[in-house]
């Protein structure tokens, strides 16, 4: 009888310590365990009745000040981490730099509400009151791109320059992807592991896969391991809602700043890519064409183009990025 209960014992530890050693790599939906380049501060919006709280860092430069600021907004399937190599770059030239999680992402609240450009662009708006900051220049990647063309379209008067880095948006989804409804983009979500994360990072991302990007599979597919990523999957739907529903593509005409387009030839990013064929996915997401296009729609635009470069020339080719990027400032 002791040697059952022994042997019962010891099962139950093994099957324990399997089960840790498969959740080590958990991320909280909050990304609480993962750690930023710079410190971490929080500013209190309210919404739809809720107390939320919009993660952000501020960074100061590292040289003789030059009086001007830089915020940069992240993409989709990330949050401020990915962005070290770019404030350093830009801090050591003696740009204050400020890098908000927006609300829904990174270290921000995962609110069920609304999600919208247009709410997003008066959130940074305030922090940015908040701060002190009258004006500055606006650099979005992907995602971001959609939102800091927003921002410039509500806010010309704060937007020193409108800086977009393989941003999203530049065709209507609308027109040739299927509809999904948030409920069934959200079950789409619940089916996300590290693996097809890493495959479609791998598939969309970048021209050539690199143990260093390792990093953006592990904070994201971490995330799936988490007892609450049934709500970072729900918001990661109505995200994609806003996305496809909220285009930017036809306001181009109207922008009033300075802007720059940074684009790397090679990224071939379509929002729900996975819902067209083979066929139909080589007929979009053509950013070799999409740049110059965009390019021409927007008055006094400029283009800086990247050869052998996918969706992320800030990780990918980060010096020749940061080089363009500080010679456009």
């Amino acid at each position: 009888m002791l040697k059952t209960i022994s042997l019962s014992f010891i099962l139950l530890l093994c099957s324990v310590a399997s089960l840790f050693a498969q959740k080590t790599d958990t991320i909280s939906i909050n990304l609480e365990n993962v750690k930023y380049p710079y410190p971490i501060k929080y500013f209190a919006v309210n919404t739809e009745g809720q107390d939320l709280r919009m993660a952000y860092m501020d960074i100061p430069p590292t040289q003789l000040t030059n009086g001007r600021t830089v915020v940069l907004f992240h993409g989709k399937n990330f949050g401020g981490y990915y962005w070290t190599n770019v404030i350093k770059a830009l801090t050591s030239r003696g740009f204050r730099v400020i890098v908000p999680d927006q609300i829904g992402f990174g270290k921000s609240s995962k609110a069920f509400i609304h999600y919208s450009f247009h709410q997003m662009a008066k959130w940074n708006k305030e922090l940015l009151d908040g701060l002190g900051i009258a004006k500055a220049s606006i650099l979005g990647h992907s995602m971001g791109g959609m939102l800091a063309t927003r921002f410039a379209l509500m806010y010309p008067e704060k937007t020193e320059k409108l800086l977009l880095e393989n941003p999203i948006g530049l065709e209507d989804y609308r027109r040739f992807i299927p509809y999904l409804s948030t409920e069934d983009q959200y079950k789409k979500e619940l089916t996300s592991t590290a693996e097809s994360i890493r495959k479609y990072y791998q598939g969309s991302y970048f021209t050539l896969w690199k143990a260093e990007y390792e990093e953006l599979v592990r904070i994201a597919g971490g995330v799936t391991y988490s007892g609450d990523f049934p709500r970072w999957a729900k918001v990661a739907a109505m995200t994609y809602t806003m996305i496809y529903e909220q285009p930017v593509v036809y306001e181009f005409y109207n922008i009033k700043v300075p802007t720059v387009l940074f684009i790397g030839k090679e990224d071939k990013t379509v929002v729900g890519k996975g819902l067209l064929s083979p066929d139909q996915q080589a007929l979009y997401g053509q950013y070799k064409l999409l740049g110059k296009q965009t390019a021409a729609k927007i008055p006094g635009a400029k283009i800086v183009e990247f050869e052998a470069c996918g969706h992320i020339p800030h990780i990918e080719i980060p010096t020749e990025f940061n080089v363009a990027l500080l010679g456009s400032l």
